[in-house]
């Protein structure tokens, strides 16, 4: 077996989306390795499972707890796009103290900006840098908001594979697809086919090395949109309600639609009370005390907010516009419960099938076996 990993993660992949009539190259590998089912860390939101999956710990170790922050003491919000963020070492990280070369490739600008500043090679397709992929001989990327994206990051890491060879190379996707075509779309099959046709030749340069495909998290349609704080507000109860979903990407989610809630309530005295009626709530599957939530989902007790909500099947939460507490929307998006199992294909893995529960233990694997 090969020294050298590669880790593939396709942002946004259900299961439903690989299939042998269009990911048969995945499929030939998950037959010389191994294709199971793993689960993603919560919430499932992007920047949460790429700090999982890059350090192999949960959000309580890491700290990344979503797309967004919220500073109780300050007021502060904003979009997480600074490696300040993460407050333990990457993969990247300790191949670097160990001299190691390592390549990020992205689609999304901030997954280099808060996970990549370590890597020896950083392709941002959203800010690239000419020079870097006039080298690796690659034509100008496409918008972010295209699916042209999937055929240039793909060619980027075949260039890297080719030409730099590095130890461990991370490529990860967008998830502009998944969310607006369905698996049995034919805009899926097309970039589905593509990505399988690039994974393909990748094992085929080295088919010793060490190769993982997963995702971030899955997909699912939805379409009932709840605006929570507003619904609270109407209940008697001021909060402030954080989406950790919410991110700069607005064709994806223009309501930042998602399937959980961070949920600071204002007056401590009515936290058992807004729980309790959220409990009710329809539209939510599940409602924890920051306490039960950091003990059921490896997540951290302050930081989380007071109350931590999971939106039932077709319903997100979202911030809608006016004084609209609720709408009905066609919407394919993240966050809940229901997109937290994603698949994992494998060859010659670290460990066997059977080790791998969550997409951290990748990592995890790779750092334990030093």
């Amino acid at each position: 077996m090969s020294e050298k990993t590669i880790l593939i993660v396709i942002d946004g992949c259900a299961a439903a989306y690989i299939s042998k009539d269009y990911t048969p190259h995945l499929y030939k590998m998950g037959k010389a390795g191994f294709y199971s089912t793993v689960k993603a860390a919560m919430p499932s939101v992007t920047n949460v499972n790429h700090a999982s999956i890059l350090s192999g710990k949960f959000p309580d170790e890491h700290g990344v707890l979503g797309n967004y922050y919220y500073d109780r003491q300050t007021g502060k919000e904003g979009c997480i796009e600074t490696s300040q963020a993460m407050k333990t070492e990457s993969v990247i990280d300790v191949y670097r103290r160990r001299g190691k070369r390592t390549a990020l490739l992205t689609v999304k600008g901030k997954v280099l900006d808060v996970f990549g500043r370590q890597a020896d090679i950083g392709i941002n397709l959203q800010r690239p840098e000419a020079a870097v992929w006039e080298r690796l001989q690659l034509e100008a990327p496409p918008q972010v908001a295209s699916l042209e994206t999937y055929e240039w990051i793909f060619k980027a890491c075949y260039q890297v594979l080719t030409i730099e060879d590095p130890d461990f190379i991370y490529c990860t996707t967008n998830d502009y697809m998944m969310h607006h075509y369905a698996p049995d779309s034919k805009e899926a099959h097309a970039v589905m086919q593509c990505i399988d046709r690039w994974i393909g030749k990748l094992y085929e340069v080295d088919p010793g090395r060490e190769i993982y495909i997963t995702a971030d998290h899955g997909m699912n349609p939805k379409s009932r949109c709840i605006d929570l704080q507003k619904k609270l507000a109407a209940a008697g109860y001021k909060t402030f309600c954080l989406l950790p979903l919410k991110d700069r990407y607005i064709e994806n989610h223009p309501h930042q639609e998602g399937g959980a809630a961070y949920v600071y309530v204002w007056e401590e005295a009515h936290i058992p009370a807004v729980l309790e009626y959220m409990k009710q709530c329809d539209y939510i599957d599940a409602a924890y005390d920051a306490a039960t939530a950091a003990g059921a989902y490896h997540l951290p007790v302050h930081g989380i907010g007071d109350i931590l909500a999971f939106c039932s099947e077709d319903a997100v939460f979202a911030e809608l516009d006016g004084e609209a507490s609720e709408m009905y929307i066609h919407s394919r998006t993240h966050g809940s419960l229901y997109e937290r199992d994603i698949p994992l294909i494998a060859v010659n893995a670290r460990r066997n099938a059977a080790y791998y529960t969550y997409t951290a233990d990748i990592v995890r694997a790779i750092l334990e076996d030093g």
